[in-house]
C-alpha cells in the first residue's frame, strides 16, 4: 500500500500541530525532510522515541519540532509510521504536508490510518466504528460507551453468540453424518434450548439500543409557550449564557435554536420555539407550524406559563399539545406574584414545576423530573455493553428473524440440514458487525464519516 499522510489536529491556530504518516516508505520519506539533532541510523531507532530536529526543504529550515517513531508491526495501523509535531498554525502544518507529498507520499482519504488499522487486523469493524464515537462525543456517559467498544466489549459478546452458533451447526453436522443414529429428536431439543439463549443475548443487545440512542443523539426536548412566556429565557437559563434574544416584543423567535446540555452524563438536545398563537405575520405563521410539528416528534415536551397572565386559548391549545406525552409544566415568573394558583392546571397529569427563569428558581426541580422521567440512574451503569449504533441494531434485528425462521421450521418438523443455512445466516449477519462478512461499499461508507488525518 501508498504511504499516507495527514494532518492529524483540528485546523486553525494552535501550539501544536501533528502531521501523521503511515506506510512502509514513511521513514525515508522522513528521512529527506527531517535533520535531528544526533543523526543515527533508522534500524538503530527504536520504536515508541522521539527525536529533535528540524524539518529541511533543501538547505532551508521550515520549523522545529519533534518526531515520533512508531516501527511496524507496533503501531496504529501496524505499518511504519511517524508523527511530526510541529508549531501550530494552517500555514506551517500544510508547509509540512507538502513536503511529505513531494517526497513520495499521498494524501490519506478521511479514516484512513483507523481503516489501515482494520485491513491489517490490529481491530474490527467495531472497533473502527468506536473510534470515530469517541471523537465526536457530547457526554462523559457516551465517551464510556465508545472506549468500552474499542476495548473489544462488543466484539467478544459477538464473537460467544457466533461460538454458540457454530457449536449448534456441529451438533448438526454429527446427526447428519451419522443417520444410523437416531439422535435427531435429542439434536433438535438441544438445539431450541441453545437458541433461546442465543435470543437472550440478541434481545438484551437490541435492548440496549433504547439507552445507546439516548446517549448518542440526546433527548430531544421541545420548549413550546405563548409569546413572552419566558421560552428563550429557560433556553439561556439551561444554557447558563445569552445564547437568544430575550425582549418584551412578542413574536420575537421566529425559527427554532437548538442546543445541547448534559444533565448527570446524559444530553438534552433544547430546542426554543416561537410562541404559539394566532397571527397574520407569515414569517411567524411559519414558524407557529413548525414549533407544534416539533413538539410533536419530540421525546419531552416542556409547556411555559406566564403564571403572572390570567390563562388564555393560546395556553389551552399549549396545554392540549402536552396530552398524552412526555411532558412538564412550567409555571413561570413566580417572583411577580404574590401566591401561585395552580388551580387551573390541576386536572393536567404532567409534573408542574413553579419557576423564575429570571432568578433561576425551579431549576434543580427540573432537571431532577426530566431524570426521573427517563430513569437517568438506569442508563449505562459502568462497564455495561450498549449499542449505539444503528448499524449494528439493524443487524442485530436481522439476525433475531433469521433465528425465528430457525426456530420455526425446527418446529414444523423440516429436515435438520435446513436448520443450517438459516444458521449460516446468522453467522453471516453477525460477521457484519466485527467486519467479517462485510461488503467493500459499507467498509468505504464507514470510514468516509471520520476526519483527516485518523
Amino acid at each position: 500500500m501508498s504511504t499516507i499522510v495527514a494532518i492529524s489536529t483540528a485546523p486553525g491556530v494552535g501550539g501544536i500541530g501533528i502531521i501523521r504518516m503511515s506506510g512502509e516508505e514513511s521513514f525515508e520519506i522522513l528521512e529527506k525532510i527531517f535533520k535531528p539533532k544526533r543523526k543515527e541510523k533508522i534500524e538503530n531507532i527504536k520504536g515508541y522515541s522521539i527525536k529533535y530536529g528540524n524539518i529541511i526543504d533543501g538547505n532551508q529550515i521550515i520549523d522545529e519540532v519533534l518526531v515520533s517513531y512508531f516501527k511496524s508491526p507496533k503501531s496504529y495501523t501496524t505499518e511504519n509510521m511517524c508523527e511530526i509535531n510541529s508549531h501550530g498554525g494552517l500555514i506551517m502544518m500544510n508547509k509540512i504536508l507538502e513536503l511529505c507529498i513531494k517526497n513520495g507520499a499521498i494524501l490519506a482519504e478521511p479514516g484512513e490510518f483507523t481503516k489501515r488499522a482494520f485491513l491489517n487486523g490490529r481491530i474490527d469493524l467495531s472497533q473502527a466504528e468506536a473510534v470515530v464515537d469517541i471523537i465526536n462525543s457530547k457526554t462523559d456517559k457516551e465517551l464510556k460507551v465508545s472506549v468500552n467498544q474499542l476495548e473489544g466489549n462488543l466484539s467478544r459478546t459477538i464473537k460467544q453468540i457466533r461460538d454458540s452458533i457454530i457449536s449448534i451447526m456441529a451438533d448438526i453436522e454429527a446427526t447428519i453424518d451419522y443417520p444410523e443414529y437416531d439422535i435427531e429428536e435429542v439434536t433438535n431439543f438441544r438445539i431450541l434450548e441453545n437458541l433461546k439463549e442465543v435470543r437472550k443475548k440478541l434481545d438484551r443487545l437490541e435492548l440496549s439500543f433504547e439507552n445507546g440512542k439516548i446517549l448518542k443523539e440526546g433527548i430531544n426536548t421541545a420548549i413550546i409557550g405563548r409569546p413572552n412566556a419566558g421560552k428563550s429565557s429557560l433556553l439561556n437559563l439551561l444554557l447558563n449564557e445569552e445564547r437568544a434574544i430575550v425582549t418584551d416584543i412578542e413574536g420575537t423567535t421566529r425559527d427554532t435554536i437548538e442546543e445541547f446540555i448534559s444533565i448527570k452524563g446524559i444530553p438534552l438536545k433544547i430546542i426554543d420555539t416561537a410562541g404559539i398563537r394566532d397571527t397574520d405575520d407569515v414569517v411567524e405563521k411559519i414558524g407557529v407550524k413548525k414549533a407544534k410539528e416539533i413538539a410533536e416528534k419530540s421525546d419531552i415536551v416542556i409547556g411555559i406559563f406566564d403564571i403572572s397572565k390570567k390563562i388564555n386559548s393560546e395556553d389551552l391549545e399549549i396545554l392540549e399539545i402536552l396530552k398524552n406525552k412526555n411532558s412538564l409544566i412550567l409555571l413561570n415568573k413566580i417572583d411577580l406574584v404574590d401566591q401561585v394558583d395552580i388551580t387551573q392546571f390541576e386536572n393536567i397529569e404532567s409534573p408542574i414545576i413553579k419557576m423564575s427563569t429570571k432568578l433561576g428558581i425551579g431549576l434543580e426541580e427540573l432537571y431532577k423530573e426530566i431524570e426521573k422521567m427517563f430513569k437517568f440512574d438506569q442508563i449505562c451503569n459502568d462497564g455495561e455493553l450498549v449499542i449505539t449504533n444503528n448499524r449494528h441494531k439493524y443487524i442485530i434485528k436481522s439476525a433475531k428473524n433469521d433465528l425465528d425462521k430457525c426456530v420455526q421450521t425446527i418446529n414444523d418438523g423440516m429436515p435438520i440440514d435446513i436448520i443450517s443455512t438459516y444458521l449460516k445466516q446468522i453467522l453471516e449477519e453477525l460477521g457484519k458487525i466485527t467486519g467479517e462478512s462485510v461488503t467493500d461499499d459499507v467498509i468505504k461508507e464507514i470510514f468516509s464519516k471520520f476526519c483527516l488525518g485518523k
